[in-house]
């Protein structure tokens, strides 16, 4: 099989999977919003009924199992694994907002506060936040499915990637006390958000630049 079309036809479905996975999701919160906040969702929430909010952890946990059996279900290297389960959640989240926005016209902005995940705890973050990790996510996902993997990587750029992602992991559960007890939300460390992201591109940027530099004859 020739290894261009290989991986064209492989980012292909893997993007149908990761768009139409994305709508369903919206899709769904369309109906969430319906049930549990008919007079509209705005923080503070209004707590969700405890069999809504049990169904919706487990709905979360079924929507990464899924995620990662896209990227497990075929062979590879471990980092092609990776790279696939990247590129499919980045494509999910950012056509999750999409599909808000076509079916109920929302977010109104991109910095308008959302709930991301509740597993453990409630996540929450304007929506730039989530979507610009998305992007990242898409990004660095195509460049390993490319690859098929066979990227070169050093201790150093897991460090620092690892360190990044723990710092936008940090505000996304920054307001998780206002979400919990139904407070309103205080303001969002971008300044935090930022270094995270920025660690996170500067390794993938190191991993590009050297990968190529050594594939070069």
């Amino acid at each position: 099989m020739n290894t261009e079309s290989g991986f064209g036809r492989e980012l292909f479905w893997l993007a149908v999977f990761g768009v139409a996975f994305g709508y369903l999701e919206g899709a769904v919160v369309v109906y969430l919003r319906t049930i549990a906040y008919a007079g509209g969702y705005s923080f503070p929430l209004e707590p969700i009924p405890p069999l809504i909010l049990g169904t919706e952890m487990g709905r979360e946990a079924a929507t990464l199992a899924m995620l990662a059996a896209a990227a497990l279900a075929t062979g590879g290297r471990a980092l092609l694994k990776l790279a696939r389960f990247l590129f499919c959640f980045g494509l999910w989240d950012i056509f999750y907002y999409v599909g808000l926005k076509i079916l109920l016209g929302w977010p109104p902005s991109l910095f308008t506060w959302d709930v991301l995940f509740l597993i453990p705890v409630p996540w929450s973050a304007p929506v730039l936040a989530p979507a610009s990790v998305a992007v990242c996510f898409v990004a660095v996902g195509a460049y390993g499915i490319i690859r098929r993997g066979a990227v070169r990587t050093r201790l150093w750029q897991w460090g620092a990637a690892g360190a990044g992602a723990a710092l936008i992991l940090a505000t996304f559960v920054w307001n998780v006390g206002p979400c919990v007890s139904g407070a309103r939300l205080s303001s969002y460390p971008w300044p935090l958000f930022g270094l995270g992201l920025a660690a996170f591109a500067a390794a993938f940027a190191a991993v590009f630049i050297e990968t190529e530099r050594l594939s070069k004859p």
